[in-house]
Parts: C-alpha cells; sequence; structure tokens
C-alpha cells in the first residue's frame, strides 16, 4: 500500500519543506515535489494536507499508563490512543506500576499488554530498586540481556515487532519515588554505565520535602501549607550529577521544576557529565501565583454555584508548580539547551481520587493538550520557535533514547499532521485518555492534531 501525503508544511532535517511524503511499506519512500505521476496512480491513496503541517511524531519518554495494576485510572489501550489523540507516535512508560516490573516475570505483564494493546510504540522501564522500595537494586544485567533477546527475536514469550519497533526497555527508574541511599544509586550506575544503558531518576529527598501538596511559596502561605521545598528536589540533583560524572552512567533527570536544578545541570553539561533533563508543559506556563488566583477563583465559585467541574486536582503533581522565578529558568533552560526535552509526565487517576482537590493524589493528564498549550503560549508570543518546539518534543528524546526516527527517506513513518490555524478551547471530556484532570482545562489555544501514522498506518 502506498500513501501519498501532499502539500503539506514537513519537517525534516531541521526545517520546513513544502513537499509531499510518500509512504510505502511502513517507511517514508520519497519526499518529492512533484506528484503528478503517483497522482494517477490508482494504487496510491492520495491525502491533500494544503495549508497544514507534518512534523516527526512526538517523543514523550515520561508517562504513566498504570497497567497493570491501576486500570481504572488508564491502561495501556486508553493511554496509546490519548497519545496517538496528541500526535505522539512514541512513549515511554513508568515502572510505578503493580506489580513492579523489577523482574522478567512482572514485566512481561506490561509486555503483554503492549504487544495487544498499544496503537503507538510504547517503552517500558524497569525499576531500579526492587519494588521501588530503595533498598535492593534490580537485576539490571538480567534485565537488560531478556530485551536483547526479544530485539533479536530469540524468545517465542513475544512476537518481535510491536509495529517497526522492537520491544525494547526505555531505560531503569524508579519514578514517584527518589533513590536516597547513595551507595545504592552509585552501584545502580556503575552497573548501568556497563551495559550502556541509562537511568531516568525522579529526584527528592522526602526527609527535607517540607510538605506534600503545593511548592513552597505564595499558595502555600496563602492556603496556610507547609510548602514542598526547592531544596528537596535539587539536592538529589546535585549527588546524582557527582555519582555519574564518577561512573559514567548516562543519566537523565525527570520533571525539572527548580531553578537551582537548571544551573546544576547547566555546569554538569559543561563540565562534561552524561546528563540530560526534561521538563512538563505545566511548569513552564504556569507559576504558583497563577494556581493561587485558581484557587480564589474556586472559593468565589463555591458561592455562586458555579464551581469549575474538574477542580483543584487539577494543579496538583509532583514537583509542584513552583514560582515564577523557576519559570523563568526553566525557559531560559529550553533557550540554552540546558533543558534538552519535553515531557508530559502523564498521570491519570479517577475522578473520585482527583476531586479531593490538593488532598487528592499528585498527577495531572498532558499527552492530548501538550502541543497545543506549548505552541499557544510558547510558540506564537515569540518566546521560541516552531522549529525548537519540535526539536524539544521530538528530535532531541529520540536522539537521547536511542529512537530511530525522523522525516527522512528510508525511516519509519511515524508522524503527526497538524492544523495550526485551528483555534479551540481545551475541553477533557473530549481526551480519549480515562483522566481528565490538566491544569489546561478551558484553556483557548491552536493547533488541533488532525492525524497520526505510526509506521504509515493512521493510528488517529
Amino acid at each position: 500500500m502506498k500513501t501519498l501525503l501532499s502539500n503539506a508544511k514537513v519537517f525534516t532535517h531541521g526545517s520546513f519543506l513544502e513537499t509531499n511524503v510518500l509512504i510505502e511499506d511502513g517507511v517514508v519512500f520519497s519526499l518529492s515535489d512533484s506528484i503528478d505521476v503517483l497522482a494517477a496512480d490508482p494504487s496510491v491513496g492520495v491525502i491533500d494536507y494544503s495549508g497544514k503541517y507534518i512534523f516527526p511524531g512526538f517523543v514523550d519518554v515520561h508517562v504513566h499508563f498504570r497497567e497493570p495494576g491501576f486500570l481504572y485510572k488508564e491502561d495501556i489501550a486508553t493511554g496509546s490512543k490519548a497519545a496517538a489523540h496528541g500526535g505522539y507516535t512514541h512513549v515511554f512508560t513508568m515502572p510505578n506500576l503493580n506489580p513492579v516490573p523489577d523482574s522478567i516475570e512482572n514485566m512481561n505483564e506490561e509486555l503483554k499488554a503492549i504487544h495487544e494493546k498499544a496503537c503507538v510504540k510504547v517503552y517500558p522501564y524497569a525499576s531500579i530498586t526492587k519494588g521501588e522500595k530503595g533498598e535492593e537494586l534490580v537485576d539490571f544485567e538480567e534485565m537488560t540481556e531478556y530485551f536483547e533477546l526479544l530485539d533479536d527475536g530469540r524468545t517465542d514469550d513475544f512476537e518481535k515487532k510491536t509495529h517497526s519497533g522492537a520491544i525494547r526497555l526505555a531505560g531503569f527508574s524508579d519514578d514517584g519515588t527518589g533513590v536516597e541511599g547513595a551507595d545504592h544509586m552509585e552501584e545502580a550506575m556503575t552497573r548501568v554505565a556497563a551495559l550502556g544503558g541509562i537511568i531516568s531518576a525522579h529526584c527528592e529527598i522526602k526527609g527535607i520535602l517540607g510538605g506534600k501538596n503545593v511548592h513552597d511559596g505564595v499558595l502555600a502561605k496563602e492556603l496556610g501549607y507547609r510548602g514542598i521545598s526547592s531544596e528537596s528536589e535539587w539536592k538529589m540533583v546535585e549527588r546524582d550529577i557527582a555519582l555519574s560524572k564518577e561512573t559514567g552512567c548516562r543519566y537523565h533527570v525527570c520533571h525539572v521544576s527548580t531553578k537551582e536544578s537548571v544551573e546544576l545541570i547547566r555546569n554538569a553539561k559543561k563540565e562534561g557529565v552524561d546528563i540530560t533533563c526534561e521538563t512538563g508543559p505545566h511548569y513552564l506556563l504556569l507559576n504558583d501565583e497563577d494556581v493561587l488566583a485558581e484557587v480564589l477563583k474556586d472559593k468565589a465559585a463555591d458561592k455562586s454555584d458555579n464551581k469549575t467541574k474538574y477542580g483543584l486536582g487539577r494543579f496538583k503533581m509532583n514537583p509542584p508548580i513552583r514560582s515564577e522565578e523557576d519559570r523563568k529558568a526553566l525557559i531560559e533552560g529550553i533557550k540554552d539547551g540546558t533543558v534538552d526535552m519535553i515531557a508530559t509526565d502523564h498521570a491519570p487517576h479517577s475522578f473520585e481520587e482527583k476531586s479531593k482537590g490538593f488532598d487528592g493524589p499528585m498527577g495531572v493528564v498532558g499527552l492530548e493538550c501538550a502541543f497545543p498549550v506549548l505552541y499557544t503560549g510558547l510558540v506564537k508570543t515569540g518566546v521560541i520557535s516552531l522549529e525548537k518546539l519540535i526539536d524539544l518534543m521530538s528530535i532531541k528524546p529520540s536522539e537521547r533514547f536511542d529512537v530511530e526516527h525522523g522525516i527522512e527517506v528510508g525511516m519509519p513513518a511515524d508522524l503527526t499532521v497538524f492544523d495550526l490555524d485551528e483555534e479551540y478551547v481545551i475541553d477533557p471530556d473530549t481526551f480519549a485518555s480515562k483522566g481528565r484532570f490538566t491544569p489546561f482545562d478551558g484553556r483557548k489555544v491552536f493547533g488541533r492534531c488532525i492525524a497520526t501514522y505510526v509506521d504509515g498506518k493512521t493510528v488517529f
């Protein structure tokens, strides 16, 4: 089957070209200005995308699909559909599951669900410690060898391929909790470095956390809460940078949110440490004063019986939305390359759980609105270019996490199509995800995903 995507502005080799993309047998067969001969061929399905933009599918290295163990929150089917709806073709699933994928046996439950249900390419993380308890390290060597066997097709447990990409290990992470034992992290880094793997770290020291709901700033003061300290994040980043430098381990920092973390990572890169990091849309576009304004609005709504359907729980995530100073530091970080990529930390919970507001669980959804809120908030306002945003959401994460990706001849046809002129309001009730709580509920945005292709097949 041949498919011709015609007349679009296509992102390839770092810039946009007005060209046509011919897809054959799941790969990009050609990029050409001439379509007359192809359009006349009855074996070619032609789709006219005049005025639209085609990007390499987005790559999110940090999502929670909740399967196995918490299917009432999300599952592989709904999570991958949400990804496709948002323009994502590759996602990396975190291991805070039940059972935790800390062994081959436990990992196989998640792999089976991915193989049977995923409509995009899903790469699972294994945990760093057994049960994510921070006490006993997993068998990194056995887990890595097992995935290499899957990649080589030398096991009968699963078919070799999920789409055209092998079922492969994303890396190792104890996301949801920090590995507080320095000796444990040092050994983990030493062993993972020997395997050529990567550690993605949730940086958080519980002993100096301070609070459990919101950042230690104006919002915490207004609500009378003990706030979550910035130090609880950056002190572990500081420790892990030293360990990465010592061990040579490829090290990735999850959901960076503080100005101190940004500066530590900037300096580490200058020193040659093999480090990358991500931040999320909410940390780039919101600060705790914005959340305070929503709290006051919510209180006023209580009196008028006009309360928002998805209440204050849509502003509770870990780490929390921090100060304007932190937000500005993150913006500078994405501009100068200190912050390598944007990940959503898509973390759905049930309506009942999140309806508890700031007393509910941490986590918000983001796959289906990340690009439009970032395009509207950063590109249309002139903060960064569209090319830079695609770099942050697609190119840089694929490079760091070894994903074969890009709209080039011979590459898998994993791409997404957007209408950048369409204006609309974010409505969580239209989401494919089971999660509904996003801090961008009701925000007016530009840029709607109109199609996503994985290996040349339409998945949205």
